[in-house]
């Protein structure tokens, strides 16, 4: 799916470390979807999707914790952005993954890597930027 570089740091180090392991999760999920090896994979898809919700709750309160620390002013508009975010991963239907559907979830998986790429180069950069 997409894998970490460099041009994706924003230069703090403890929300760098946690957009890399976002990535981590989410190529797990493609990985496995991916393993003709493996018949069964509904089960582990579903515990990897819920890893990727929870760590992204984690990610998004430590990030907006930062935000409140150094007095970013928007935070407000990332509050929104991350909501958004995650009502989209809570209104994943896992019936359409449990009936074999591998583009459905392909196209969740799209969606949260292009997210993560364009969040955080046009929005997560401008928090370091605005100090």
């Amino acid at each position: 799916m997409v894998t970490w570089e460099d041009k994706y740091a924003i230069g703090v180090e403890s929300i760098d470390e946690q957009h890399k392991e976002l990535f981590e999760i989410a190529n797990r999920i493609y990985d496995l979807l991916k393993n003709d090896l493996i018949t069964d994979k509904y089960d582990s898809i579903i515990e990897i999707i819920e890893e990727l919700k929870n760590y992204t709750i984690y990610h998004f309160e430590a990030e907006e914790e930062y935000m409140k620390n150094i007095g970013y002013k928007k935070l407000l508009s990332q509050k929104v952005a991350h909501n958004d975010f995650l009502e989209k991963m809570e209104s994943i239907d896992l019936d359409q993954i449990d009936n074999g559907h591998n583009e459905y979830l392909l196209g969740i998986l799209d969606f949260v890597c292009e997210w993560l790429v364009e969040h955080i180069i046009k929005e997560d950069r401008l928090i370091v930027g605005s100090n």
